[in-house]
């Protein structure tokens, strides 16, 4: 369920697309965005540091969209994503000596710490071809083999990557004790 609702503003970007063509699709998604964040702030009384990067994005690229009627715009969005959470994860982990994929599963897994740091790095490297990627499909292919690529492609490799990370790591997940259940 948290995955359906990480994904709502990609999921009405598409339908919006699809029905209503791109400018459309951005403002539903710039919209969709605001929603989910006030729905996590009412819900847990934050909004997580990823969402409110995600939200800073949209309304800056996606608003560029709308007041210039430009697509290219929202078309460099899902890089400018992939590219801040590489840039966060290689300076948190270079600069502050903080591993935060460490940080977010480490209570999960027991890795040492050359093994976090070479999944850390995984996922630099993973979300820097993404934006690649997206850049590729974004201005060589029209703006439908885009969206298509952005809901399916993306979130395909994206799950791909997960799972092909968690088959590598299932060695080393931390089951719960027989008396903890």
């Amino acid at each position: 369920m948290k995955f359906l609702f990480e994904i709502f503003p990609i999921i009405i970007f598409f339908f919006a697309f699809k029905a209503y063509g791109i400018m459309a699709a951005t403002a539903a998604a710039i919209v969709a965005t605001l929603l989910q964040a006030g729905w996590s702030w009412l819900r847990r009384g934050r909004i997580e540091k990823m969402m409110i990067i995600n939200l800073a994005v949209i309304i800056i690229l996606g608003g560029a969209t709308l007041l210039l009627k430009d697509e290219t715009f929202i078309k460099w969005k899902p890089t400018a994503l992939y590219w801040a959470f590489s840039i966060i994860l290689f300076v948190a982990d270079l600069v502050f000596k903080k591993n935060l994929i460490k940080t977010m599963m480490g209570s999960q897994m027991s890795l040492t710490d050359g093994l976090w740091r070479r999944v850390n790095f995984s996922w630099v490297a993973f979300f820097i071809f993404m934006g690649i990627l997206n850049l590729y499909f974004a201005f060589n292919f029209d703006t439908d083999t885009w969206v298509n690529f952005k809901l399916f492609g993306g979130m395909g490799l994206l799950i791909l990557f997960a799972l092909g990370q968690a088959v590598l790591l299932s060695k080393h997940i931390k089951l719960p004790e027989e008396g903890n259940k």
